[in-house]
């Protein structure tokens, strides 16, 4: 891992230098940098947070970011945070595979983005989005920046090779990566890639507290990754181009020097990656079906105690061992709103018809469990310890009331008119002469 170094705590303070002795000595912003670097500092958090929950980091470039032409509106593709374009539907939905380009069209990962749903403001920093992206293009000349919110990126299909400002990051199916607002980047792949992002806005992502299960278990800080200061020392005949995303809307500006010039860095504001197969699993070992909040890697915390604006929830590889149990999901109403992907293999609840790369939404008090299949293996099986394994599924779980886009409802038609049916067939059982 030459290219990585471990984030091993958050909260804490970290660095990297691609030249000796590039980091100033004592100070932030010495009269002087060494190299002839500009200092520039980027706040994750107001100054005044309390030091527990401070964020920024201090860069230290060739070119102060200042340094670039005026922006301009540019045409946002299918980016939307307008909540109010579609009338609200709280039916079960789910979404077959999301499309790939096709071969007679270059989209990168700015123009793939698409917004399936969401809700709150950018403009008052509260609530979350939810995106796809589908690019096979690597974005050349370009970057892009986020003022809105912190972007966590899912890959389901492809690696991508994510430069920063701080250094590399190679991300592949099943790792995640999480880039914070303000950090500009850029996406080169190698295939066709797909995708899954959750963005959340005034607040950021967290490990979750573990309360009773103690101070071990979940994601471990250790296994966090950020990246290694590499910098670019180039000048662009053509330009450089900057996109920004502001107020759900992007906006370009030129420079004529590349935004990857930092030499050095140091701060705790810094982007990392996760790979999930490192997540420590947490289970029911005797009787009953615990509650999917023991598989959260990361947390958007709400001001509401043990309310989260978004969390991020996997289904990793696991054994099912309980006794006397239905071991899948139980049906439930949640006061929350969960929306479901996969990266790889079959989710348990429902093997026929949620493919990798597709999508389902159940909205709050919203009724969903395992389709009929499941439901009558799981209920007339034999139980023995059984390993659920070969699958990644993950999910994305949020308290606001999420609202579909027009491209995540209409224009991207993936949306399955038959999935309530996968409940219709179930029987009734009751029996009003059952005796124990």
């Amino acid at each position: 891992m030459s290219e990585m170094e471990y984030l091993s705590g958050f909260g804490n303070e970290f660095s990297s230098e691609a030249l000796p002795d590039a980091l100033p000595k004592g100070q932030n912003s010495p009269q002087k940098c060494p190299y002839g670097l500009y200092a520039e500092q980027i706040s994750g958090t107001a100054f005044t947070c309390p030091r527990e929950t401070n964020q920024r980091s201090w860069l230290y470039r060739i070119h102060p970011s200042v340094q670039h032409e005026p922006f301009k509106a540019m045409e946002r593709g299918n980016l939307s945070h307008d909540w109010d374009e579609q009338h609200p539907n709280p039916n079960q939905l789910r979404w077959k595979p999301f499309d790939l380009p096709s071969n007679d069209q270059e989209i990168d990962f700015v123009q793939g983005l698409a917004t399936v749903c969401g809700a709150g403001s950018p403009r008052e920093r509260n609530g979350t989005a939810i995106h796809i992206y589908a690019c096979n293009k690597s974005m050349t000349n370009r970057c892009f920046y986020n003022s809105d919110g912190d972007f966590l990126i899912v890959p389901q299909k492809g690696k991508l090779r994510i430069t920063t400002e701080f250094g590399k990051l190679d991300v592949n199916p099943n790792e995640i990566c999480v880039i914070q607002h303000g950090i500009r980047f850029s996406v080169a792949i190698d295939e066709p890639s797909r995708g899954y992002i959750l963005e959340v806005w005034g607040v950021h992502f967290r490990l979750p507290n573990l309360g009773p299960i103690g101070a071990n278990g979940l994601a471990n800080p250790f296994d966090f990754l950020s990246p290694k200061a590499s910098f670019v020392d180039e000048t662009y005949e053509d330009g450089f181009q900057v996109v920004n995303k502001y107020q759900g809307h992007l906006f370009c500006a030129m420079q004529d020097h590349s935004p990857f010039d930092v030499v050095a860095w140091r701060g705790n504001f810094v982007p990392y990656k996760y790979d999930l197969s490192n997540f420590m699993v947490i289970n029911a070992v005797e009787f009953d079906h615990a509650d999917p909040s023991i598989f959260t890697v990361l947390t958007a915390p709400s001001n509401t105690p043990g309310v989260a604006i978004a969390d991020f929830v996997i289904f990793p590889p696991r054994w099912a061992v309980q006794e006397h149990t239905f071991r899948p999901p139980y049906y439930h109403r949640n006061c929350m709103s969960e929306f479901m992907g996969l990266i790889s293999g079959q989710y348990e609840a429902k093997e026929e018809g949620f493919a990798p790369g597709g999508a389902s939404l159940h909205s709050m008090y919203t009724p969903h469990g395992p389709d009929t299949q499941c439901f009558e293996q799981s209920s007339n099986g034999e139980l023995k310890p059984f390993h659920i394994g070969g699958t990644m599924a993950f999910m994305f779980e949020t308290s606001f009331g999420l609202a579909l886009t027009k491209w995540g409802e209409e224009v991207c038609r993936k949306i399955d008119p038959k999935y309530y049916t996968c409940w219709s067939d179930l029987k009734k059982h009751f029996d009003p002469n059952w005796k124990p």
